[in-house]
Parts: structure tokens; C-alpha cells; sequence
């Protein structure tokens, strides 16, 4: 049996533990991993695209868990009542191959985003952050803006989106936090004038230019996080030019991030190494600082861990994926021999399955 957490799991956890915590737990996971960088068999998201969206596998293991994610990218979707990102994944044993969990990840991705953000900002932003522009008030909007206020103490939040209906929903969301004032600007500039970071998060797959160069001051801190796939950017390339550049994983932001801009010996830093030094990034209060942020399987990974360990055990579900044999040489007499063989050599009661080895759960 693999033990399962649907979408109602999720949510009963949030009521419970309150998506502030969640998402405080969630960065300190995150953290902890990227600490263990070399750890990691890494490699880059495979991606099928298409005219409309892409949908990515993500996959990634250390020495003794695996984990991939499932997740697609539609941005015309929501014309059609569907979701932009959905997305699922797997947490399953290196040393037999078995999986323990299969998960919803769509609430759960759009936790470990903005926790992913709001904990590379503690890092790259200047101290005593207070005010934060927000473009793009889509689905990702809420959470970046709840995970800054809690990780970085953000209390004044810009926003603007094309669709004043996501700015609707967005105020109307963020009613449940008093303690940050937020403020609908006419304008893209409007909105990032003055503000000490920029959280970039639209949708649409194209090169856009949703931020130029006449609009970043000195001391931002740019939280670009739209940019995810080829061919799909926010960011005009001169203003990476003049910044600290941070990625994930330096062979997918070539390909995929506000980086695919720029020319192969652009230089960046992998967020990994800032990490690692425990000290801030910056040189002074006028670096201009960006988190070119495309999503990065570890990332999944520590989602997957936080969801084996505070989640899987709330949840009853269990799945009849993978057949438990007597004989587990005779796959043949499970369910194509006769029904005797069958039901022989299949172990249907709990009692039978004293004696046989379990697949180890980590500390």
C-alpha cells in the first residue's frame, strides 16, 4: 500500500497548523536540503511543449529518497474554469525503488514558491524590508505576499495586474491580514516606485517586458518568478545587467529563467553557495539583488519531506498500487493465470504480511 494526501488533506492541514506556519516550516526544509547540495543526483525538468502550456516532469534523488513532480503550465486555462499550474508527485525509497507517497502538489507548490522566495530574500534583500510591489495577482499572489509579511515582516503591499478582477480577488483574500496595507496602483511603475522589493509573478508564455530599466532603483531586491519555461520572460535584459544575478540550478535557468536573455558567460550565483556562507549577499544597500526563480526539483523534494512529516500521518488513504506476493517471481499467476494461483499467491490479509521486510522511513 503507498500511503496518499489529496487536495482535502492539505486543506485540513492548513486549518490546522495555519499557512504561516506552514509556510515558516517549509522554508527551514528547503533550506536544510540546499545545505546538503552535493548530496543530490541533480539534473534539469524534462518539458513537453505545446502551442497552449507545457507540462515537466521533475525529478530528483539523494542517496536514500527519490522524488518527482508531476506539473503543467496553462496559462488559457483559466478561460475554461481550470487552473493555471497542477501539479502532483512522488516521495518513494532508493534502495528498493518502492514509493511511500503520492501527493497532491498543487496547493502544495504554491506554498513551497513563495516559501522559496521569502527565504532567498532573507538572504539577498536589504534589512528592514517593509514594502513590496506585487505584479501579477494571480493564483501565486497570496501566498507571496503572506510568506514575505511572515519570513520578512512586508507590511505594505503594492499590486497590479491587467486583470482588475485578480486585484479584486487578491484584496479580498488578504481582508484575513489587517497588518498589511495593501495599495492597487494604476501602473507597473506605479506600483514598484519606491518599493524595497519586486515580486514579479504573471502568467502569460511570452517574452514579456513586464519591468525596464528605468523603474529599478538603487537597493532592490527583484523576486522574478514568472519567468519559468523558455521563451517566457518579465524582465528586460538590461536590468540584469546591472544586478547580482541568483538561480536555482544554473543548467535550468539557462534554459528557462530571465538568464535564457543572456549570453553563456553571463554570471550568476547558485542560490546553494549564499546559503552555505550564512552571511548576506549584498555587498551594500545599493546592490540591486535578483532571484531569478524558476523552481527547482529539490525544492519539491523538501514539499514531499514536509508532507511525509507533518501531513501522511492525518491521513488515512492508503493506495492498492503496487501488489504484495508471496512469491513475487510469479507476477504471471497475480493476474493472468488461473484464479486459484491468484488468489494464492496474494496477500490480502494484514496478518500475512508479518515477517516481510518494510521499506525504511527516514528519521
Amino acid at each position: 500500500m503507498v500511503a496518499f494526501i489529496g487536495t482535502q488533506d492539505m486543506q485540513r492541514h492548513l486549518r490546522e497548523v495555519g499557512l504561516e506556519r506552514a509556510i515558516t516550516r517549509m522554508a527551514a526544509m528547503i533550506e536544510e536540503d540546499y545545505l546538503r547540495w552535493e548530496c543530490f543526483d541533480k539534473s534539469a525538468r524534462v518539458a513537453n511543449h505545446s502551442d497552449v502550456g507545457v507540462i515537466e516532469l521533475m525529478p530528483i534523488s539523494d542517496e536514500r529518497n527519490y522524488s518527482f513532480k508531476y506539473v503543467n503550465g496553462h496559462p488559457k486555462n483559466t478561460e475554461t474554469g481550470l487552473l493555471t499550474v497542477t501539479a502532483f508527485g512522488v516521495l518513494a525509497d532508493v534502495a528498493t525503488g518502492y514509493p511511500r507517497l503520492l501527493s497532491e502538489l498543487t496547493l502544495t507548490t504554491a506554498i513551497r514558491t513563495a516559501a522559496t522566495s521569502a527565504m532567498a530574500a532573507k538572504y539577498l534583500a536589504r534589512k528592514n524590508c517593509r514594502s513590496m510591489a506585487l505584479i501579477g495577482n494571480g493564483a501565486q499572489s497570496e501566498f507571496q505576499a503572506i510568506a514575505f509579511y511572515t519570513m520578512l515582516g512586508i507590511k505594505e503591499l503594492r499590486i497590479y495586474d491587467i486583470d482588475q478582477k485578480a486585484s479584486d480577488k487578491l484584496v479580498r483574500n488578504l481582508r484575513a491580514y489587517p497588518q498589511i496595507r495593501v495599495i492597487r496602483a494604476d501602473s507597473v511603475a506605479d506600483a514598484v516606485k519606491g518599493a524595497d522589493v519586486i515580486t514579479t509573478v504573471t502568467a502569460d508564455k511570452t517574452n514579456a517586458t513586464i519591468l525596464t530599466p528605468d523603474m529599478i532603483e538603487p537597493g532592490m531586491h527583484i523576486n522574478a518568478v514568472g519567468g519559468d519555461c523558455p521563451g517566457k520572460t518579465e524582465l528586460h535584459a538590461a536590468i540584469l545587467q546591472r544586478a547580482n544575478v541568483v538561480v536555482e540550478y544554473e543548467p535550468q535557468s539557462r534554459i528557462e529563467g530571465e538568464l535564457q536573455q543572456m549570453p553563456a558567460d553571463f554570471q550568476v550565483t547558485e542560490l546553494w553557495t549564499i546559503l552555505r556562507s550564512g552571511s548576506t549577499y549584498r555587498q551594500s544597500a545599493e546592490n540591486i539583488t535578483i532571484f531569478d526563480s524558476v523552481g527547482f526539483a529539490l525544492e519539491d523534494f523538501s514539499a514531499m519531506r514536509y508532507l511525509e512529516k507533518y501531513v501522511m500521518q492525518q491521513s488515512s488513504t492508503e493506495l492498492d498500487l503496487l501488489p504484495v506476493m508471496r512469491n513475487p517471481k510469479d507476477l504471471f499467476g497475480l493476474g493472468v493465470g488461473s484464479t486459484e494461483n491468484s488468489d494464492t499467491n496474494l496477500l490480502n490479509n494484514e496478518k500475512e504480511y508479518d515477517g516481510l521486510p518494510e521499506i525504511p522511513t527516514p528519521a
